[in-house]
């Protein structure tokens, strides 16, 4: 079921992991306009209320937190430590910026409290994009870190989130509150990951 569908590499410096469809990349500042488009729609902002922001506040966390984060990131590999690594989803057909896949640390899970959340286009939507770029940075984070364990959480109403993380192999562990939303928290080990390639 999992099979080594990625590869990555380093092109003219900028990080990649390729998957069938998409390829996960750094962002870049060219970014901006593509990932702020993204962020006005309410199908992103309605699950994911922090990415909300101005323009000019999205340029400034792309430059200082996403695009400083992921050189820090990809400077520590293999110990990661509380890190974060935020990758475009871009379409390989198009070399549209259709989404994002991320990992770090998340404060309100119990330790260890690494996650990975993503988000797609309303647009590129039930076509397996998110499934193949969420497989894929699992297998590179368990391949090339020091991680064990994967956290994701999805809102307990949303199920197409809910889909993906079960076809990438997560276990349901419980249900966990969050501000005032309820999220299905889900778990995925090194070991469960290796029996599934």
């Amino acid at each position: 079921m999992f099979k080594n569908s990625c590869k990555d590499k380093i092109l003219d410096d900028v990080f990649t992991i390729e998957c069938k469809d998409v390829i996960l990349r750094e962002f870049r500042l060219e970014d901006l306009e593509e990932l702020y488009a993204l962020t006005l729609q309410n199908e992103i902002t309605d699950i994911l209320p922090d990415w909300k922001a101005t323009k000019e506040q999205r340029r400034e966390w792309l430059i200082n937190m996403h695009i400083k984060g992921n050189r820090e990131f990809l400077k520590n590999i293999p110990s990661i430590g509380e890190q974060w690594l935020t990758l475009g989803i871009i379409l390989k057909e198009t070399n549209e910026f259709i989404g994002w896949c991320c990992t770090g640390s998340c404060d309100e899970l119990p330790k260890p409290d690494r996650e990975i959340g993503y988000a797609i286009s309303k647009y590129h939507r039930n076509k397996g994009y998110t499934t193949q770029a969420v497989k894929s940075l699992i297998e590179y984070l368990f391949e090339n870190t020091n991680v064990e364990i994967l956290n994701a959480i999805a809102l307990t109403n949303n199920g197409p989130s809910n889909q993906v993380l079960r076809k990438c192999g997560y276990i349901y562990m419980d249900n966990i509150i969050i501000g005032d939303r309820e999220f299905y928290h889900y778990k995925i080990a090194k070991n469960q990951q290796e029996s599934m390639k």
